[in-house]
C-alpha cells in the first residue's frame, strides 16, 4: 500500500466537526462525548445526554442511513427488541458532507450477549414482514463498494479484491437456500446485541434486508473459524435458532462473502485509522494464498 501522504476524510478532527454540528442541531451539548467504535461507522456517546450519534464512514455507503431508519422504525412498530431512534427528529440527519444517525442510548448492564440472545431476536426478525426501503439482499455491493471509496488501495490488491467479488457473486447465484426468504438483519453476531436493563437489543441495521435467513447465521460460524472464536459459541446459535449453516453445502460461499466483507470493511477510513493497515494487509494475504496466517484480530 502507497505511503499516506494526503489527510484522512475521517480524522478524529474532522470527526469532532461533525458531532458538533449534528449535537448543534439537534440542540445538544458535543462537548465531553466518547467516541465508542470506529470502523464502519463512528459511534459518539454523548456525555450530556443519553443519546448516540453514529456517522456514516464511507462516502459511497451514505444511503445505508435511509436504510437503517426504516429498519428502526420497523423494529419499534412490531416490538422487536432493539435500539431506538432519538424521538422527535427527521432522520437520518445530514452535516455537510456527512450523514448521521441519532439514537437513544441503551445502558450497559455489564453482561455480555450470548448466542442464545442472538439467535431468540434472530427468529423475532424473521418473522416479520419485510417493510419498503430495505433493498434485496447483494452482499457484495458493499464490498465493491469499499473499494471504490478506499482512502489508499494498490492496484493490485483493488484488481484482486473486485476478481475475487465477480467469483463469489458467480457462486451466490447458484445457491438454493433451504430457510424461507425474509427480513435478516445482515450483520448478526453478539458485538451487535446491548444487553440493556430491560433485557437484549439488536444494533446495527446498516445490512439489513429482504435476504436469506442463513445469512444471519453466517457471522459465528465464521468467527469459529477466522478469529478462533470458542466452537460452542456457534453451538448455541445453531441450537437456539434450529438450524446449523456450516451442514449446508452451500455455507463455504456464505463464508467467501463474509470474509470479504470483513477484510475491506476499513477501506473508507483507512487513512484516517491507520492502526488497522497491518490487520488488513495480513487479511488480504490470507484470502490470496487461500490459507491463514493464524487468527484474524477483530479491527477496532
Amino acid at each position: 500500500m502507497p505511503a499516506a501522504t494526503l489527510d484522512g476524510r475521517f480524522t478524529r478532527e474532522k470527526l469532532a466537526e461533525a458531532l458538533t454540528a449534528a449535537a448543534g442541531l439537534l440542540g445538544l451539548d458535543p462537548r465531553g462525548a466518547r467516541l465508542l467504535r470506529f470502523t464502519n461507522n463512528a459511534v459518539y456517546r454523548l456525555a450530556s445526554a443519553p443519546v448516540v450519534l453514529r456517522i456514516v464512514g464511507s462516502r459511497k455507503l451514505r444511503h445505508r442511513a435511509d436504510r437503517v431508519v426504516a429498519v428502526a422504525r420497523h423494529f419499534e412498530r412490531h416490538g422487536v427488541p432493539a435500539i431506538r431512534l432519538l424521538p422527535g427528529v427527521e432522520q437520518p440527519i445530514h452535516v455537510g458532507e456527512h450523514v448521521v444517525t441519532a439514537w437513544e442510548y441503551v445502558r450497559p448492564t455489564g453482561r455480555r450477549a450470548t448466542a442464545k440472545d442472538l439467535a431468540r431476536l434472530l427468529r423475532r426478525v424473521h418473522e416479520l414482514p419485510v417493510p419498503d426501503g430495505v433493498g434485496e439482499w447483494d452482499p457484495l455491493a458493499d464490498v465493491r463498494a469499499r473499494v471504490a471509496d478506499a482512502e489508499e488501495l494498490d492496484a493490485g490488491d483493488r484488481r484482486f479484491l473486485l476478481r475475487r467479488c465477480a467469483e463469489v457473486q458467480a457462486a451466490l447465484r447458484e445457491l438454493e437456500f433451504p430457510l424461507p426468504r425474509g427480513l435478516i438483519h445482515g450483520d448478526a453476531h453478539p458485538g451487535n446485541v446491548i444487553v440493556g436493563p430491560d433485557g437484549p437489543v439488536l444494533c446495527d441495521f446498516d445490512s439489513s434486508c429482504a435476504g436469506p435467513p442463513e445469512w444471519d447465521l453466517t457471522p459465528l460460524a465464521v468467527g469459529r473459524e477466522r478469529f478462533a472464536d470458542p466452537a460452542g459459541r456457534y453451538r448455541m446459535l445453531a441450537d437456539s435458532y434450529g438450524f446449523d449453516v456450516t451442514a449446508w453445502d452451500g455455507f463455504p460461499v456464505l463464508r467467501a462473502a463474509r470474509e470479504l466483507k470483513l477484510t475491506t470493511s476499513v477501506l473508507p477510513i483507512l487513512r484516517s485509522h491507520p492502526q488497522v493497515r497491518d490487520e488488513l494487509r495480513r487479511r488480504l494475504t490470507d484470502l490470496r494464498d487461500g490459507g491463514s496466517d493464524g487468527p484474524w484480530v477483530r479491527y477496532r
